[in-house]
This record gives C-alpha cells, sequence and structure tokens, in this order.
C-alpha cells in the first residue's frame, strides 16, 4: 500500500497561526502544557476505582451478587485509566517527566493490554492517517464492522447497527486474549518499523510475561482465595471486559464515526489533497463539550478536535484551549465539528452506522 502524504492544492498558514496562538496562550498565562494536580486527583480516582473493587472481592465480606456489582465499576475504572491516565501518558502529554510518562504509560500493560502496540496503533496509525482506509488502524473492518466507505459493503453489514454495541463490548476481552499477539506480529513485519528479529521476540517475551501476569491476579489469585466455581469467575471477568470495552469503544467511535466526519480517499500515489491539520479538522469530532463530568471520566477525549491538532498537550487544557481552536478554524473558513450532547454524538453514530450498513457511498471532503 502506497505511502500517505498530505500535498494541499491551497496553500494555508492555518495551522502555524493557530499554533502560535496556543502556544501564547501557556506563555501568557506561565503555565505547563502538561498534567497539573488535577492529573494526579485523576489518576488516585481511576486507579481506586480499579482496584478497591478488586480489593474487596478478593476481602470475600461482600455477596456473590456485591462481587459481580464490584466487576460493573472495575469495568468503569479499566476503561477511566486507559483515557484518562494512560493516554496522556502515552503521548507524552502527562508529565514533562519522560520516566513518569513511560511509567504511567505502562499502566495500561497493568490492566491487560499492551503499551507498544498502542502507540504504533493509536500515536502513529490513527493520529497521522485519521479516517482514511488501511492506515488508520481503527477504522479496520474487523469483526465485520463497517467503519468507513471504503470497505466493501455485505449483506450483513445492514444489521450493524443492531450488533455493534454487543461487538464493541467484547472488543478489550478480544484485545487482551487475542490482539495483542496478532498486531505485534503484524508490526514485526512491516518494513517501515525495522524491527530485529531480536527485537521481536524480545516484545513478544514482554508481551506474554505481562499477559501472565494480568491473569495471574485476574483470575488465578481469586480462583485460589474465593470458593467459587468457574463459570462464577468467567461471568465476573466478562462483565469487567463488556462494561470496560463498550465505555472504550463508544467513547473513540464518537470522534470520527459520526454523520460530519469526513473519511477522504487518497489517490493511487498514496497523496491526500488536503493539509493535515484541516484533514484532522474534516475527520474528527467534539462531543458534549461543557459536560464537566463527562469531560473528567473520559480524560478529555471529548475534546478531540484539539486533542489531535495538539496531543502532546495534557487534556486538562483543552476546555481553555478549545475556544481558540474554533475561533481560528472560522476566521479560516475551516471546520469545527462538534455534538452538543453524549446522546446527540451517539444518535450520529448510530445513524451513520445505519446508513455505512445499507449504501455503498458516503459525500466525502472538499479539497480545501
Amino acid at each position: 500500500m502506497a505511502a500517505i502524504k498530505f500535498t494541499s492544492p491551497n496553500k494555508t498558514d492555518f495551522y502555524k497561526v493557530l499554533t502560535e496562538r496556543v502556544e501564547n496562550y501557556f506563555e501568557v498565562n506561565k503555565i505547563s502544557k502538561h498534567g497539573d494536580y488535577r492529573m494526579v486527583l485523576k489518576t488516585l480516582v481511576m486507579f481506586s476505582l480499579y482496584f478497591m473493587p478488586y480489593a474487596l472481592i478478593l476481602s470475600n465480606a461482600v455477596s456473590i451478587y456485591g462481587m459481580w456489582l464490584c466487576t460493573v465499576v472495575m469495568g468503569l475504572g479499566l476503561a477511566g485509566i486507559g483515557m484518562a491516565v494512560m493516554h496522556d501518558a502515552n503521548h507524552g502529554a502527562y508529565s514533562s517527566q519522560r520516566w513518569l510518562n513511560k511509567l504511567l504509560g505502562f499502566s495500561l500493560d497493568l490492566v491487560g493490554g499492551n503499551s507498544f502496540n498502542w502507540k504504533v496503533q493509536h500515536n502513529i496509525q490513527h493520529h497521522t492517517f485519521t479516517n482514511i482506509h488501511g492506515h488508520d488502524w481503527d477504522i479496520r473492518d474487523r469483526m465485520n464492522l463497517r467503519f468507513t466507505p471504503a470497505v466493501k459493503r455485505n449483506g450483513l453489514h445492514r444489521f450493524q447497527v443492531v450488533y455493534a454495541f454487543i461487538l464493541y463490548g467484547l472488543q478489550t476481552f478480544f484485545w487482551v486474549l487475542v490482539k495483542d499477539f496478532i498486531q505485534l506480529i503484524e508490526v514485526g513485519k512491516d518494513p517501515s518499523r525495522r524491527m530485529s528479529n531480536k527485537e521481536t521476540a524480545l516484545r513478544f517475551v514482554g508481551l506474554i510475561g505481562a499477559k501472565s501476569l494480568y491473569v495471574l491476579y485476574i483470575l488465578v489469585l481469586p480462583a485460589i482465595v474465593l470458593h467459587l466455581a468457574w463459570w462464577q469467575l468467567l461471568i465476573g471477568f466478562m462483565t469487567l471486559h463488556v462494561v470496560a470495552g463498550l465505555v472504550l469503544t463508544t467513547v473513540f467511535q464518537l470522534a470520527h464515526v459520526v454523520e460530519d466526519a469526513a473519511f477522504p480517499a487518497p489517490d493511487a500515489k498514496g497523496v491526500v489533497r488536503n493539509d493535515w491539520a484541516i484533514h484532522q479538522m474534516q475527520t474528527t469530532a467534539n462531543f458534549a463539550p461543557r459536560n464537566k463530568l463527562l469531560s473528567f471520566y473520559v480524560g478529555g477525549l471529548n475534546y478531540q478536535v484539539e486533542h489531535h491538532l495538539f496531543q502532546r498537550v495534557c487534556h486538562v487544557h483543552y476546555p481553555a484551549i478549545a475556544p481558540i481552536v474554533q475561533k481560528t478554524a472560522a476566521e479560516y473558513g475551516v471546520p469545527y465539528l462538534s455534538n452538543d450532547t453524549l446522546s446527540a454524538a451517539i444518535a450520529s453514530h448510530v445513524r451513520l452506522l445505519k446508513t455505512l450498513g445499507v449504501r455503498e457511498t458516503l459525500a466525502m471532503a472538499s479539497e480545501f
């Protein structure tokens, strides 16, 4: 597949001016682009949501139904760690200290994922090639879900609006047990990564070790400590991941797989005739920006426009720089996509799933 190159037929200084204005905001207010006390508080909250119910389960001090409710809370905590802590850390935005970003980035490995794979999929493939079929791994046609008109439609896609959210609930379960292994093989074979056989082997050893540690504390230890049947343990494990998968997958879909977002197609030479920053504006949407509780929990992922333009800025600053982005976009005639509420964003996503299930094509973004 041809390498992607962004070439705008109409040169614009939109991103240059916007970057200068955002930089000026931090300089004038004498604040760091990284996290502050709010990130410390959020980290404590999210880890508590995950590990306190886990400790309560192991204490055997609650009923079987109480244990099940604890797994629900753990699922919310797992999603919270991913969105509000790990995400900033693996973007290098949590702290100015690289070691702290790396340490907190490993929180993904602690809850069953793999930070190396995630950074390849998210930081490189998704952020660079947003909504471009074959390059943005977040819109791949996996599990028979059609997220882009570039994927050939089949008969089952007609019903994806019915089964999509069921599959969303299986995403982290699949991620923990299967996806990371498949993805590491894929990354290892990619010549652009320049990974030697030794490095690939070492990453596999590390992956197996981290997965083993996860299985040990999430399944083996409860099986030893608690007097539960295997199927009861399995129900708890699946509940945790269904909750986490449903929350995580839905939140990420609301930023790019919604009605106003574009799905640009490169030409045969891999050229996207657009400025990269404007491409991000056309393919990315905010949602519920005034919902402070939601912003706290999802780690500012409802400010996806700001995140895609300034991924190394901690999400606690997005509400402050959003008006700057919106104003600059208006000055240059660049779209600024946003759904006012969570329900409106979900409805837009559902309508697009339905449309993609019955129509072959959608209107593409025009050249800027």
